[in-house]
């Protein structure tokens, strides 16, 4: 009994720790993870707990490529359980530099509290999040080995590294949702197909609003390929100047993000109205970052991602009409269709289909989540 109270009590300790920890490292999702239902709320909010671990372990400039890879693989040994967690994070933390934030450093220190609370998820929860984050480690270590200032070799390269550190994000959450919900579950192999596309959106927005930000850091993910037909060489671009050929290639990219962003909108609306926690989840995400779109639409010229950062005015004026329109697909579309009004749109068709790493389970499905990219998008409202 004893015991049983014991554990109960250092579970409580994690998850009151993961709760405080989310605001630190993220400002969007503090900000929709709340809005899940109860029984995603945690296991959701670890998840991305434990990516932002990873991506932490990748951002920081101190650290070798060769580094980075081992202490992915270390990592990903503590959540199968092969590896003390403290130890990890005894070890781990000390290699930060101070080009990593406190808050994330403090992540970093706590990881065997994060951990904790993965390994006190259902069993098919816990799979869904170590998949994900075994994808996206392996996947980061290829990147950062080639990471530079001439960004990456064209738009098929890029679509792959959004897909390893965010489009299986998509997938993972997909898989949650659809163990929580039956009429989603139904709907699994649909939603699937455009899973990758919601977190590619999301990724794919922080690429370009954190352009100049990565180029201090010594990295661009920028096509170069795509660029150069543009007339304008990735490598050496500079913040601030009024190149036209430049801001067409901007648009062009901004055109792509938009395609995905448009793709994750059809993604949610096929969660059922009465999911309302679902969908502001969704909604939320995908609002602020085609508010973050035309911010960079609007003004090519930026320098830095806070230049183009969206207000907190109009954050909770977003919100507030979404949560009007929630349950309401008509409106939703009208809402989707009036915020994206003037933004480019490229197709996303020929975008490697063999993609995902994800694929289908054996379920009665019979598709790839990469088919998203077979889906030519017009400007056509669903």
């Amino acid at each position: 009994m004893a015991q049983a109270l014991a554990a109960a009590s250092d579970i409580a300790e994690a998850d009151a720790y993961q709760g405080r920890a989310l605001g630190g490292v993220s400002r969007t999702f503090a900000l929709t993870i709340p809005q899940l239902p109860a029984d995603l709320r945690k296991v959701v909010t670890n998840a991305y707990l434990l990516c932002r671990i990873a991506d932490t372990v990748e951002d920081e400039p101190a650290l070798s490529a060769v580094q980075k890879t081992r202490l992915h693989e270390r990592f990903l040994a503590v959540l199968r359980g092969e590896e003390k967690a403290q130890l990890f994070a005894s070890q781990v933390t000390p290699l930060l530099s101070q080009a990593t934030s406190p808050d994330e450093r403090e992540l970093v220190a706590n990881t065997p509290l994060v951990v904790r609370c993965t390994h006190s998820l259902a069993a098919p929860q816990q799979q869904a999040l170590i998949k994900c984050v075994s994808i996206m480690c392996r996947g980061m270590g290829h990147y950062q080995e080639n990471s530079s200032l001439e960004g990456l070799a064209d738009l098929g390269e890029m679509d792959r590294y959004c897909y390893y550190v965010a489009g299986v994000v998509g997938e993972m959450l997909t898989d949650l949702f659809c163990q929580h919900s039956g009429d989603m579950n139904e709907r699994r192999a649909e939603m699937l197909a455009l899973a990758p596309s919601f977190g590619q959106g999301l990724q794919l927005t922080n690429i370009l609003k954190d352009l100049w930000d990565d180029r201090q850091r010594g990295v661009c993910w920028l096509p170069r390929r795509e660029f150069q037909e543009f007339g304008v060489e990735v490598s050496s671009l500079a913040p601030g100047r009024s190149d036209p050929a430049f801001a067409t290639a901007l648009r062009y990219m901004i055109g792509i993000a938009h395609a995905h962003l448009r793709h994750a909108f059809r993604y949610t609306l096929m969660v059922p109205a009465k999911e309302t926690g679902i969908r502001r989840f969704c909604l939320w995400a995908i609002g602020l970052a085609v508010l973050t779109l035309r911010r960079i639409n609007e003004r090519p010229t930026y320098c830095t991602g806070r230049q183009v950062k969206v207000s907190r005015r109009t954050v909770k004026a977003a919100i507030a009409s979404t949560r009007l329109a929630t349950r309401h697909d008509g409106m939703l579309r009208l809402l989707f269709s009036g915020v994206t009004r003037g933004l480019p749109l490229e197709p996303l068709a020929g975008l490697h289909p063999e993609l995902s790493a994800w694929a289908f389970e054996p379920s009665g499905s019979d598709g790839s989540s990469a088919a998203a990219y077979g889906l030519r998008l017009g400007n056509d409202e669903e």
